[in-house]
């Protein structure tokens, strides 16, 4: 870990002075403060010295002790308890990374041994119903002791390896819980699905899984002690300092690219300047990507900061990007009043809105610092943790943003994302552009949707200034922000709902050319969510259609019989708007569909549209449930199944284009040749929390999805697409 000379530097001489003293003889014992402690940091050459000595001797002797002592200006007993607190930091790391390996051994063992269980089970003879006459039960039992016998000596052989570090046998080790496999009935053959032709025949077994984070280790059993803590503040401030210079410096760090006038890192002029922030350099297989821009938003400064270093609100601030973040640990409070100071631990996923491209974990370190009146920093750096190592195929290097108070409520933002991600699979081909040009993770898709939410905030703190009604109700301001906490929900929802994180499995169903339809299921048990098994679906295209058009197409409800199945065919009519946003296309708006006997309900929907792309996101509410939120009462109960789309620019610049402007909601969505969409849609498979997934439920998601593509090609005068 790059940055553990740095946490052993920090940790002091062991309980003396800095001198090197004994911190008992030196001093009159009767003063509470000279009893305290006092702590040395060492120099980075110091630390540099120690490292590379510890790597080939972690157990000096007296004399190399004495040698070190001379050369770096440091007591014998400094050098000492350095390389004491050094040896136990790396012991504790390697029972931690040793401890989650056998751990996820175990849990491997217990998984093939529930799928071998299953198999036989399911094996049957296509006549009669019962076991098949050429297969013998002892024989089956036979195989499944021999396999579990091989299984148990592999564990055997890594446990006998493992106690030498672990100092215990595997066996004294914390039981590990039954994991709960359900074997779902999802047979299914070539079905006369219209617009898919030739699905194979597949069986598929599916998990059920929680709807919740994907976090797959307790927070609560980390063992955080006070040296990770002093490790962590270390990095937080050297990873502070190199944001600060990321932020404010110019040439040689950036230059200007050409094509689009965007600021490029210059990777040979970083890594000569922190040599020891990257591995770029060491590992071929490892990408970097690396992005600054500059927005002003409609926020102030302490809100900001209040906002970001609250996960909840992390998430609130950035629900297209953030599916899922939590605080792990806060190790430092910092200024209760301006949060200056303030240290956290914290887990975050990363996503773009599609379930071709994996979502990017992290666990990082948020460190915030009040540089002067007014201005604030907040940087963001990752942290390994060995139970999280097996998750992570992305690093932050230091990363973060610059938040300058303007007048009037305004913040100037001035952002960098920085990280180094090892694409295990290849990047599919739809989202190679996009991701390559770094329109995809970088900086200014933050400050797109920052800026966007911003003014959605604002929009909530005004009065409504609705003219259309729901039953002759004109939504009061109450009514109104009880909609857009509704609405927000609902987007919430669906933006999780396509993670392609531990927690969503999508397995591909069918072909929708090379694409497929890809589900996942979880059990909805949350407050606000139907109680069940609930089936979420989606699949992406592309369209050589500019993505500015395709969102009018969404947005515009003349257009809706045209590609909403559901609707029948019906016509629908908004009757409440809600503006939230400047641009004419962030609103909500609640629509009723005409010609319909189904006079209790009503289609919720929210559209949102910045210069990173867009996303139209509806659900049927019940016209009781509408009318509670119309009269301003709390929603929360409110049970939301929503469906969308999300709408990319496809990654390829129009030629003759000038350069990209974050605040324009027309920047990279006019400059893009192409639109990659994902239509997803969630389905109620069953009520019952064991219900099995069944053939018509397979079938009903993929006529849904087929459908309804192809409606949107034929609409929009797209007969094909790659």
């Amino acid at each position: 870990m790059e940055y553990a000379g740095v946490g052993a530097g920090g940790l002091g001489d062991g309980g003396g002075s800095s001198g090197g003293g004994s911190g008992s003889g030196d001093h009159d014992s009767s003063d509470p403060q000279k009893r305290k402690k006092r702590y040395h940091r060492h120099t980075a050459y110091q630390i540099q010295r120690l490292d590379s000595l510890f790597k080939e001797c972690p157990h000096p002797d007296e004399k190399q002790r004495l040698q070190l002592s001379r050369e770096l200006g440091l007591s014998p007993r400094q050098i000492k308890f350095w390389f004491q607190n050094r040896r136990t930091q790396m012991k504790a790391q390697h029972e931690r990374a040793d401890n989650c390996a056998l751990r996820a051994e175990n849990d491997k063992i217990r998984c093939e041994n529930i799928a071998i269980r299953e198999a036989l089970k399911n094996v049957i003879c296509p006549s009669c119903g019962g076991p098949p006459a050429t297969e013998d039960s002892y024989f089956d039992e036979h195989k499944l002791r021999m396999e579990n016998a091989q299984l148990k000596d592999e564990l055997d052989r890594v446990s006998s390896i493992a106690a030498k570090y672990i100092g215990r046998p595997i066996s004294q080790l914390p039981p590990v819980q039954p994991i709960h496999v359900s074997s779902l009935d999802l047979s299914m053959g070539s079905f006369g699905i219209q617009g898919i032709t030739g699905i194979p025949s597949l069986d598929l077994d599916l998990d059920l899984l929680p709807a919740t984070s994907g976090l797959n280790f307790p927070l609560q059993h980390l063992g955080i002690s006070d040296m990770d803590k002093s490790l962590m503040t270390d990095i937080a401030s050297n990873a502070m300092e190199e944001l600060l210079r990321l932020l404010q410096t110019n040439e040689p760090l950036w230059f200007k690219s050409p094509t689009d006038g965007r600021d490029v890192l210059n990777l040979d002029s970083y890594q000569r300047i922190f040599p020891r922030a990257s591995t770029h350099a060491k590992n071929v297989s490892v990408r970097t990507e690396a992005s600054r821009d500059s927005v002003v938003v409609v926020m102030n400064g302490p809100t900001l900061v209040d906002m970001f270093m609250d996960s909840n609100k992390w998430v609130e601030l950035f629900p297209t990007i953030v599916p899922v973040a939590k605080n792990i640990e806060v190790i430092s409070s910092g200024t209760l009043a301006s949060q200056s100071g303030s240290l956290l631990l914290m887990y975050q996923e990363v996503q773009m809105l599609s379930p071709l491209v994996p979502t990017r974990e992290f666990c990082i370190l948020r460190y915030s610092q009040q540089i002067e009146q007014g201005v604030w920093a907040i940087v963001d750096v990752s942290y390994d943790i060995p139970q999280f190592a097996s998750q992570c195929q992305s690093r932050r290097l230091p990363s973060g943003c610059l938040i300058q108070d303007m007048p009037n409520g305004y913040s100037k933002v001035t952002w960098v994302d920085h990280i180094e991600i090892e694409d295990k699979t290849p990047i599919h081909r739809l989202y190679r552009d996009l991701i390559s040009s770094g329109m995809a993770f970088g900086a200014e898709r933050w400050l797109a949707t920052l800026q966007r939410m911003s003014e959605r905030f604002a929009c909530l703190m005004v009065s409504s200034t609705s003219n259309r009604d729901i039953g002759g109700v004109i939504p009061s301001t109450e009514g109104k922000r009880s909609l857009m906490t509704l609405a927000q929900r609902m987007v919430n929802n669906f933006c999780a709902s396509i993670s392609t994180s531990n927690n969503h499995r999508w397995t591909t169903l069918s072909g929708l050319s090379e694409v497929g339809v890809r589900v996942t299921l979880h059990k909805g048990s949350d407050p606000g969510q139907p109680n069940g098994v609930v089936l979420s679906a989606a699949t992406t295209f592309w369209l050589p259609v500019p993505p500015q058009k395709v969102f009018n197409f969404f947005k515009d409800e003349r257009n809706r019989a045209q590609w909403d199945v559901l609707s029948s065919g019906n016509a629908v009519q908004e009757i409440t708007h809600i503006a939230n946003g400047s641009h004419p296309g962030n609103c909500i708006s609640i629509l009723r569909a005409l010609n319909t006997s189904q006079n209790n309900m009503v289609i919720l929907q929210e559209s949102c549209i910045d210069s990173s792309g867009s996303i139209v996101v509806y659900c049927p509410v019940d016209l009781p449930a509408i009318n509670i939120a119309m009269s301003g009462e709390d929603p929360s109960l409110v049970p939301l199944l929503p469906s969308g789309f999300a709408i990319l620019p496809d990654g390829h610049l129009d030629q003759g284009d000038g350069a990209s402007t974050s605040s324009s909601a027309q920047g990279n969505m006019g400059r893009s040749g192409g639109s990659l969409v994902t239509v997803a849609f969630q389905i109620l498979v069953s009520s019952l929390p064991s219900a099995k997934l069944n053939m018509e439920s397979v079938t009903t998601v993929n006529n849904l999805i087929s459908v309804t593509v192809q409606q949107i090609k034929a609409a929009l005068n797209c007969p094909s697409s790659r």
